[in-house]
């Protein structure tokens, strides 16, 4: 009998290990986005540190290339890898909070939904995204992008702390004191330097929000783009808003009438328990179709998307850091506001405001003078129409990108290397090649946009 290239896993960790012919095999390989389909040699579900360690050791050993995965969100896939090992975090989800330090601490494979569950009893939030079974890990090390962006910061500009393991299996911690430079690598690199287990994030004194949707006629979408790009960057930060092409879901809060209709809108989000003059004027503009903004708990709006975006649909993605909005931009976005299927969507997200008061050079996200941060993503739960929003999501790409800056943030896109992933990194690349060298020379950490080691 032929001997398995993960035999012995089971005995070197602790934690559930499901094999090539495990009748539970399929439902655990199983990733968010159903357009990848990869067949890893295991998935061994680690429990604590330890288990991590053993496991990157044991991949070492046998040649087995890594994945690591918390909440199998990356729409390319990066959480798994044929033939390899996938290290699944997602039994380590503990969130303690300390309310009087403002600070939380996170397993790397919590969700935000655990953190917005346990930070909102003491009146606080860590920024985030906009869907709250997006793993922490994957979000964080991107940079994290979300509705409290202009306010609070990235994701990664709330970190403070972070517990690692590296490609040999030790644990380090890293701050701004300790391990400095895999600390700077780490906000905004991506997987590249190792398996974080614990994020140590500043909280925020965030409760309530006044958030929904303003909602207009697809054929209002230039008057409401050329209004959007000049009114949000100069309104308080506590004001958040991200411009979108969307579908209207079909079903409650939504009015039928309004069912699958395709709109333009803004998604609102005022951090405060008041109203304010600046979400008072936001939305008075235009005639809209729908005003759904209301007071609402942070966690019920950062899970506000998630029966619409669970796992299992088709997607494909391309990310662009816009700058500015000139008028030949807006006719291109109109171009294409008419979706190619209903829950396929064009977001907008501002990261003006507070992540612009961070250098450059200050974390691994070099596009700090980015205005927004664009996603166009195709998306459907049909196999069959998995051609037509790649074709959508790439043409859109394509035509807007003469009126971006070239490249787009690196959790918004498929798996992409060379010239591509040095495009993302920017002037901070080489920084981080050099790093990469430091700590995982021979490129064990390597599914993921790969950062390669300096030669």
């Amino acid at each position: 009998m032929a001997v398995s290239s993960v035999d012995g896993l089971a005995g070197a960790v602790k934690g559930r290990v499901v094999e090539r012919g495990a009748s539970d095999y399929d439902e655990a390989r199983a990733l968010f986005n159903a357009m990848i389909d990869k067949h890893p040699a295991a998935i061994a579900y680690c429990t604590d540190e330890a288990d991590v360690s053993a496991a990157v050791q044991f991949a070492r050993d046998r040649g087995l290339r890594i994945a690591v995965r918390c909440g199998g969100h990356n729409g390319a896939g990066l959480g798994s890898v044929d033939g390899g090992l996938v290290i699944d975090l997602s039994s380590m989800n503990e969130v303690t909070v300390d309310a009087a330090a403002r600070m939380a601490r996170v397993q790397g494979g919590a969700r935000f939904g655990d953190v917005d569950a346990a930070t909102h009893e003491h009146g606080l939030a860590v920024p985030a995204g906009i869907i709250s079974t997006t793993g922490v890990g994957g979000l964080t090390l991107g940079g994290g992008v979300g509705h409290l962006s202009r306010g609070c910061g990235l994701t990664i500009d709330s970190l403070v702390a972070a517990r690692v393991v590296l490609a040999d299996g030790s644990i380090v911690d890293a701050d701004a004191e300790r391990e400095s430079d895999l600390f700077w690598a780490l906000r905004g690199g991506g997987g590249n330097f190792g398996v974080v287990t614990q994020f140590s994030f500043r909280a925020h004194p965030v409760s309530i929000v006044q958030a929904g949707p303003v909602l207009y006629d697809l054929a209002d979408a230039a008057d409401v783009l050329r209004w959007y790009r000049e009114f949000l960057p100069a309104q308080p930060r506590a004001l958040t808003g991200f411009f979108a092409f969307l579908a209207v879901p079909p079903g409650p809060p939504f009015p039928e009438e309004l069912h699958l209709r395709n709109v333009c809108g803004v998604v609102w989000c005022y951090a405060g328990e008041d109203d304010s003059p600046a979400l008072r004027e936001a939305r008075s503009f235009g005639k809209p179709l729908l005003d759904g903004v209301a007071p609402v708990p942070l966690p019920a709006w950062n899970s506000a998307f998630d029966a619409v975006y669970s796992a299992g649909d088709q997607w494909y993605w391309r990310g662009e850091f816009v700058k500015e909005i000139p008028d030949a931009a807006v006719e291109k976005h109109v171009e294409f506001g008419e979706l190619p299927t209903w829950k396929s969507t064009m977001h907008l997200y501002p990261i003006d405001g507070a992540p612009s008061e961070i250098g450059g050079d200050e974390t691994a996200w070099a596009y700090r003078d980015a205005v927004w941060a664009q996603v166009v993503a195709g998306v459907d739960p049909d196999p069959a129409n998995a051609d037509a929003i790649r074709t959508w999501a790439v043409d859109y790409s394509d035509a807007i990108r003469p009126h971006t800056l070239g490249t787009g943030y690196v959790n918004f896109q498929m798996q992409e290397e060379g010239d591509k992933v040095k495009a993302m990194y920017g002037p901070n690349y080489d920084r981080l090649a050099r790093i990469k060298s430091q700590y995982d020379p021979g490129n064990a950490f390597s599914v993921n946009q790969n950062i390669k080691p300096a030669a």
